[in-house]
């Protein structure tokens, strides 16, 4: 399980430092790929499996779950930390999640994120985000 929030910056060649509480479930090997909210999501090899199980069992005749399947695994890269414990995020990864710089890595259970400072500095302090909104939502769940 991943948890936390944590703070690093992209060096020159596209590379960050992956928090070691991180790199532990992650393994040596991990995927890296476009996610929701213009962030990077990063799966374990086991939960991208459980992933890919997942959306093998949709109806590919669906317009929509065939964009949904698209988007994640057009995107998608192996990647693998340096002895550094950095991993090099591909340019076309950095594009789409808006990284220059600095970065927000974040837990969020069975992924971790990748985000760009301000972009998640701006969603968290949104209005959606705020305790109330959030315990009202998870009552409507069921939570």
């Amino acid at each position: 399980m991943f948890y936390g929030e944590y703070q690093h910056s992209i060096d020159v060649k596209g590379r960050v430092i992956m928090p070691s509480k991180f790199r532990d479930g992650l393994g040596e090997k991990f995927i890296v790929t476009k996610g929701l909210d213009n962030c990077l999501f990063v799966y374990s090899l086991e939960e991208w499996s459980n992933l890919e199980a997942k959306l093998k069992s949709l109806p590919f005749t669906d317009k929509d779950v065939r964009a949904f399947v698209r988007f994640f695994f057009a995107g998608a890269t192996e990647c693998e930390t340096d002895k550094q414990g950095r991993i090099l995020i591909p340019q076309n990864l950095r594009e789409y999640a808006g990284l220059e710089k600095d970065v927000y890595i974040i837990g969020v259970s069975t992924r971790v994120e990748i985000w760009d400072k301000a972009k998640w500095e701006n969603y968290s302090s949104d209005e959606n985000m705020s305790p109330d909104n959030i315990a009202e939502k998870m009552a409507m769940l069921g939570i």
